[in-house]
Formats: structure tokens, sequence, C-alpha cells
């Protein structure tokens, strides 16, 4: 396995894809021994989603139904690579995930929001909880790893001082495929157990292949400073009973809030007073 290739980069010409700002990692809750800050945000309802510790894993409570985006903050001064999975695929190339695949490039404190499955350079398919038959996953006969959020982060190979010889290149690239559609509903059902078990399947969260959306970005060269992950975080999600179900210490969700609309009458011109 080859430490350099070709990755996504995601930069300042980014608009739907990333939110790029400049930040100061303590400023931002980054420790000090941590390369990246991962938060899942639902962009459904715009928050945040609080992350709860059980038996040294992370949990967040998906609510079906919502959009959502990982947020990734690169707390160093230096690019990172972050090769990204849900449910156990990559998120750039539709693949069965492996640390080494394609990922995106963060600069040196760069915080950005990766909002769906890549089908394009300019378009992603948004990510939203939905149960674990039509999860993207699991239309595409991968089931098993349904309900994980897995980022691996690499540190990039520092230039090399100058010798008086030309060190070679590797001229290979991995290229990053376009994710395949789903396959039929058919394709989730051969994948179904049959009774209780089944039942159990139906209820848990995975992650849908939603609405398609513009979202830009573009290759670029990172070389990999170790073959294995410089930290590798995972997040595990469910829906709020199944996680407490499983012992996990989840907060209520939040009660649906009404916002005061500040021009409820809308889509009208005015009338003509002669028809009063």
């Amino acid at each position: 396995m080859r430490p350099s290739g070709k990755s996504l980069c995601i930069g300042a010409t980014i608009a739907a894809l990333a939110a790029i700002s400049i930040v100061d990692a303590a400023a931002h809750g980054i420790p000090p021994h941590t390369r990246a800050a991962i938060e899942i945000i639902d962009r459904t309802e715009g928050r945040a989603l609080p992350i709860y510790w059980h038996d040294g894993r992370r949990y967040v409570v998906g609510k079906p139904g919502n959009e959502y985006a990982i947020r990734v903050r690169n707390g160093r001064p230096g690019r990172i690579l972050a090769v990204m999975s849900v449910d156990g695929v990559n998120v750039i190339t539709g693949d069965t995930a492996s640390s080494q695949q394609s990922g995106y490039v963060l600069s040196p404190y760069e915080s950005t929001e990766i909002a769906g499955w890549r089908t394009s350079l300019s378009r992603t398919a948004a990510f939203y909880f939905t149960s674990l038959p039509d999860s993207y996953a699991a239309r595409t006969g991968r089931p098993d790893n349904v309900g994980v959020i897995g980022v691996a982060v690499f540190a990039e190979r520092a230039p090399p001082i100058a010798q008086g010889d030309l060190r070679r290149k590797d001229a290979a690239r991995d290229e990053a495929p376009t994710a395949q559609a789903p396959a039929s509903p058919a394709a989730a059902a051969r994948n179904e157990a049959s009774g209780s078990a089944a039942r159990e399947q139906q209820s848990r969260l995975g992650t849908g292949y939603g609405r398609s959306e513009n979202s830009y970005a573009s290759y670029t060269q990172f070389e990999r400073a170790t073959e294995a992950p410089a930290e590798t975080i995972a997040i595990y999600y469910d829906s709020y009973e199944n996680l407490l179900a499983q012992g996990v210490p989840v907060a209520p969700p939040p009660l649906a809030r009404f916002r005061p609309n500040p021009f409820p009458e809308t889509g009208r011109f005015v009338p003509d007073p002669r028809a009063q």
C-alpha cells in the first residue's frame, strides 16, 4: 500500500461543501494530543449533536429523516488527510471502507463540513438518518457496519532536505471513482434476517443516500507521513430509544420550539382597492 496519492482538496473556493475559517485550536476544544476534532451536525435542526461516552465509545442520537454533516476541524499547523467512512463505506468512492483510500485534505487550522456521499467533483447526495434497510450500505449489500461514522486522520510527510540528488516520486495515483447509485430495495431484502432479528435490524438507524446538492472539490497531492493513521475516530449513532436500551446515558431529545414568523402573510401582492 502506497502512502502517497491523489486526494480531494477542500479549500476556500468551496461554498456548499465547506465552511472555511482560521481558528485557534485550543479555543475550539481540540486537545493538544489530537490532530482533529470531529462533530456531527444535525442540518435539519441546525445544531451540533451532543456526544455521549459509554464503555469507551462515542455516541450521538440521530433523528430519523434529519439530514446531517460531519464537521472536521484541523487543529494543527500542517495539512491533514481525513479519510471518512459512514456505515463502513468510503464517503468519496462508495467502496467498502479502508483507511488507505481517498480522503479530504484540510489546510492548517481549517474547518469544514462533509454533508453527503460524493457523486462527482461538483455534487453530493445528502446524508440523512433513516431505517437500516433504507441505508446506502444496506441497499448496496453491506449492512454489517451500519451505525458508525469513522475518520482516519493522517499527517503529511515533511518535504525532504535538498541533498543534491533528486528523489524519485511515486507516479501512481489513486483515483476517486464516482459513488455508485444505490441498488434497488430488493437487494436489501436479500440481506435481512427473519423473525425478531429482522425487526431489530429495521429499528436501527443507518444513513441514507439523499437529495443531490452542489458541492465542489478538486484533486490535490498528499503524501502520508505514515501508512497507519495518526488518529482514528469512531462515532456510533442510533435512535434515542435504541441507545437508551443499550445503556448509553443519553439525554432526552430537545422539544420542538415554536418560532414566531415576523411576516406571516407572504406570497401576496397589493390588492386593487376597487375590488374590495
